[in-house]
């Protein structure tokens, strides 16, 4: 979070005690669902196949995002930045990936 916050540009943020928790709710129940479907489709059916299709999905998506930001906002202050944070959400989807996978539990 430190070195997100000294290398990005924040002042479009709220304030912590400004955030509106019910779209952050919203948005992370919506990348749940569409995680569960991507790894639905493509049939993940152990934890390794859920860490890595998580991960893919994780570095798809935060390159869609973070790619846009680039190229018309100023909140990334260098390509560095971008990539960490590329690479993060690779980290962060593919765990949730696992989850999603161990708790879908075994088919009769």
């Amino acid at each position: 979070m430190d070195f997100l916050s000294a290398n990005t540009n924040t002042c479009a943020n709220r304030p912590n005690g400004e955030m509106i928790w019910w779209a952050i709710i919203l948005s992370n129940l919506s990348a749940g669902l569409l995680l569960t479907l991507f790894l639905n489709w493509s049939k993940a059916s152990g934890l390794i196949s859920g860490l890595k299709l998580g991960a893919v999905f994780g570095l798809l998506y935060a390159c869609i995002v973070d790619f846009s930001f680039w190229s018309m906002t100023t909140i990334f202050n260098s390509l560095t930045v971008l990539i960490v944070d590329v690479l993060i959400s690779a980290f962060v989807l593919g765990i949730v990936g696992m989850v999603i996978v161990l708790t879908w539990g075994k088919e009769s």
